[in-house]
């Protein structure tokens, strides 16, 4: 067995190395050094390292780390950045680990770097000799903003493997569905004039009251239409986010934004779906005689299910004792999905604690988990 520094050590190390990701230039930060010592560690336990620079911003980078060969075996996925965090507002120094209350307290402490030391917890036990199928740890960037990473890992068909667990925190309980994320905005153009003549303009705000009646309309069709007993929120949701727009009362405004999400539940597309949505708009756009531009603020996130009959779901069930469930949240776990892997959503720590000041995970589910990932490598690389 390789001489690591313990869990608490490594988790110190990985929280104590700045990863944020952020669709703010000002917030947003290299993930390098994390990814580095990642590959340090796994390296030193017989992995074989590959460290893939993203293609847009080699600040950023991804890490598959492989023991063992085979075409099947069990991925172990994680995404090395965290969301910013609130100055001031922490008790204790975010990247430092503090322990207090039977909890480690940190910035991605939950969400999720405190995932990558109990994985490698973990595998720290197996050479390459003791398996029959490979153990892959997989960390990705970027998944707090653009989803960046794990896009150009399936786009890139790699890694290959049969299951794979993406251990984002739900306090241990398995996860097979979630919904899919689509966010976008419309851009109404109209014409500012002098309030004293609405002939002398076109108003972007009256357009947009009409845009915003066929995205209600739309959003009760969709309710009508689509419901799935799995979640707790059984029907796809549209929410009118933020709408800005003109600068003055007695000016017509000239321009009016608006930006949304939409939640679309398993066997959705949400390709199809930003297809009705642009039609609808285009509709509105010639009646008023106005340009609307409607664009994506991201790209989106899938919605995902895995099949309850699934093998590696039955299992999960069985060593946890809890049924597979659904969240709220969006996960990398579709496009590991899309390359062909069984996978589910499971680890520890609770999404309630992240994004949140003083963010923190229970010590009592980490020994859990570390069992827990053991069960399931013997169950899939070794059995």
């Amino acid at each position: 067995m390789a001489k690591l520094p313990p869990l608490q050590e490594q988790l110190q190390t990985l929280i104590g190395l700045p990863s944020i990701s952020s669709c703010s230039a000002e917030y947003d930060q290299s993930n390098l050094a994390v990814i580095e010592q990642l590959a340090s560690w796994l390296g030193e336990l017989g992995f074989r390292c590959q460290i893939l620079p993203l293609s847009d911003n080699p600040a950023k980078a991804n890490l598959i780390a492989t023991l063992g060969s085979g075409s099947g075996g069990l991925v172990l996925s994680g995404h090395t950045d965290t969301v910013p965090f609130d100055d001031g507002k922490w008790q204790s120094d975010p990247f430092r680990l503090t322990e207090r209350d039977n909890r480690f307290y940190g910035l991605g402490t939950s969400d999720m770097k405190g995932f990558f030391a109990v994985a490698i917890e973990a595998v720290r036990q197996y050479t390459a000799k003791d398996l029959r199928q490979p153990i892959i740890l997989l960390a990705t960037a970027d998944e707090e903003s653009s989803m960046q990473g794990a896009r150009e890992l399936a786009a890139s068909g790699q890694p290959q493997a049969r299951y794979a667990i993406v251990g984002e925190p739900t306090s241990l309980q398995p996860i097979r569905m979630h919904k899919g994320i689509v966010m976008d905005k419309v851009t109404v153009h109209g014409r500012s004039g002098h309030s004293s003549n609405p002939a002398a303009g076109a108003s972007a705000m009256d357009v947009m009251h009409a845009v915003l009646g066929e995205l209600m309309s739309f959003r009760q069709q969709l309710a009508r239409d689509f419901s799935h007993d799995g979640f707790e929120v059984r029907i796809p949701t549209m929410n009118l986010g933020c709408i800005h727009g003109g600068d003055n009362p007695n000016r017509i405004c000239g321009q009016c934004e608006l930006q949304f999400d939409l939640r679309a539940l398993p066997g959705m597309n949400n390709a199809g779906l930003r297809d009705d949505i642009a039609a609808l708009i285009a509709n509105v756009a010639e009646r008023h005689e106005v340009r609307i531009d409607y664009q994506p603020l991201v790209d989106g996130v899938p919605a995902y299910e895995q099949a309850a009959d699934s093998e590696l779901v039955r299992a999960a069930e069985k060593l946890t004792g809890q049924l597979a469930g659904s969240v709220a949240f969006g996960t990398e776990a579709p496009f590991l999905q899309g390359m062909g892997m069984d996978t589910i959503v499971l680890g520890p720590g609770s999404i309630d604690q992240a994004h949140q000041p003083d963010e923190y995970m229970e010590l009592h589910q980490i020994k859990p988990c570390v069992k827990l990932l053991s069960q399931l490598i013997d169950r899939f690389c070794i059995n």
